[in-house]
């Protein structure tokens, strides 16, 4: 059957390198945040308050090395207790970056977030080849009941899921709340009869589908109980309005700052020291080691945008399985273990953040000596939000300016670059991580082909990039 890659893919969409079109301005943007400079195209209408009682959900049983005690660093969860029941549905072909965010931002703001197959099993091939695991099927959910049915990434395969049309529509006939981004306002929402005098946006590729009276250009829009968003690109804005609308608004302040969402210190992007040139007379190759704990963020939207950009990505666990708890009960099968991964040569190792995580990778004697080796070779390698700690541990930070997670960053070098969200010194890179990770992955791309390709790709992510 047919799955939302395949409607995104470059021949459907007539697009090359996974350049899907072209970002519309908005009309009229309303900002509900008190983050300054936040990056935002909304518009709203008015919606009402709602309320719920505490409710269960399904939940996994986390292994022993994941602790899920409220810490001060890259971390943070929001420390109320889950009060609000959510539902993300997932398939074959689902957005992997739409996906995780929307669960770990949620999760982060204290919601009780189900994740939920439409499929026959739990585990879901992404559109960009990332396995998920979801915590249950769509089927034990049917007779419950949500605060918010959200996200909606993969929208052929959850249209055509009966259960899930059930639910939505129940969910949209007792006014709560219901989300769509990217496709799925068109693909799913439409023909299921929920746009019906709502203001709507979706991806560029897709406007067009939409009915021209309640279509809108902006990267957020809040319609009643319905908010809707453009793509990958927007998943943050997105997911942070979701909070909003569930939680209010100074509970989606404050999980924005724990994002490291834009603020008006933000004076630029990318610094970059020492230039060297990174292209390579073969397609990259790139390495990912992973942990328990590993900043899930981080690991899939590196993940995604590198391979739209054509780089070989394997993402490597250094545990004893391939199935990785990550960061905010998020599980994901890697695509082999270390030790297998160790057998080739990568032009780039890039460690992802996530505290538990990156004591994880820092125990792994096959990725230290694959680190020495990299070094020592003059090859490129990498590192966001608190995983720079693995580098400086292993000497690898020396003379080196760095980016890292604000609570962390002072401790691993005097040579702390503060003002920019990527970091890049000759053949390293670093990043805050979080909300970063997107300029820091489209900073790999640049380097590796050129602006170019990093523009084309960020593009069809629907994400704002430098044109020069």
């Amino acid at each position: 059957m047919e799955s939302l890659s395949s409607i995104l893919s470059p021949t459907s969409l007539n697009f090359s390198s996974h350049k899907r079109s072209p970002m519309s301005a908005s009309g009229t943007a309303v900002s509900s945040f008190s983050l300054a400079s936040l990056p935002s195209q909304r518009q709203r209408t008015t919606a009402p308050k709602r309320t719920s009682k505490p409710a269960k959900t399904l939940s996994p049983t986390l292994p022993k090395t994941i602790t899920t005690t409220t810490i001060t660093t890259a971390t943070d969860t929001i420390t109320s207790p889950p009060t609000k029941k959510v539902l993300v549905p997932i398939g074959f072909g689902t957005e992997e970056m739409e996906a995780v965010i929307i669960v770990a931002v949620l999760r982060r703001a204290g919601a009780n977030v189900t994740v939920a197959s439409v499929e026959q099993q739990l585990e879901i091939e992404a559109s960009g080849r990332t396995k998920i695991v979801a915590d249950t099927s769509i089927s034990s959910c049917s007779d419950q009941v949500f605060d918010l049915v959200g996200g909606m990434p993969g929208s052929v395969r959850l249209r055509d899921c009966e259960v899930l049309r059930k639910i939505m529509n129940k969910q949209a006939e007792e006014k709560r709340l219901y989300g769509a981004i990217c496709a799925a306002p068109a693909v799913t929402l439409l023909p299921w009869g929920l746009l019906r005098k709502k203001q709507t946006t979706c991806h560029p590729a897709f406007m067009d589908k939409l009915p021209t009276f309640w279509a809108v250009k902006s990267n957020i829009q809040v319609s009643g109980e319905l908010i809707t968003s453009r793509g990958p690109g927007t998943t943050f804005e997105f997911a942070l309005a979701l909070v909003e609308q569930l939680l209010g608004e100074s509970v989606a302040n404050e999980v924005g700052k724990l994002l490291l969402m834009s603020t008006a210190d933000d004076n630029s992007t990318k610094e970059e020291f020492n230039k060297v040139e990174w292209s390579v007379d073969h397609p990259p190759r790139v390495l990912i080691p992973v942990g328990n704990g590993s900043e899930v963020i981080e690991i899939v939207a590196v993940a995604d945008i590198l391979r739209r950009a054509k780089v070989d990505v394997v993402v490597a666990s250094v545990e004893k399985s391939v199935q990785i708890w990550t960061s905010q009960r998020t599980k994901i099968v890697a695509d082999k273990l270390i030790g297998d991964a160790a057998e080739s040569i990568y032009d780039l190792i890039i460690l992802p953040g996530g505290v538990a995580g990156v004591e994880r990778l820092h125990k792994s004697k096959i990725l230290k000596k694959l680190l020495k080796e990299q070094n020592s070779a003059g090859r490129i390698y990498g590192a966001v939000c608190s995983s720079p700690g693995v580098l400086h541990r292993q000497g690898l930070l020396k003379d080196k300016r760095v980016s890292a997670h604000p609570s962390v960053i002072n401790t691993h070098t005097k040579e702390a670059v503060s003002n920019a969200k990527v970091v890049i010194d000759g053949r390293l890179i670093t990043s805050r991580g979080l909300a970063t990770v997107t300029d820091f992955a489209l900073a790999i791309v640049s380097k590796l082909f050129g602006h170019a390709r990093a523009r084309s790709v960020a593009e069809g992510l629907v994400f704002e990039y430098p044109r020069s």
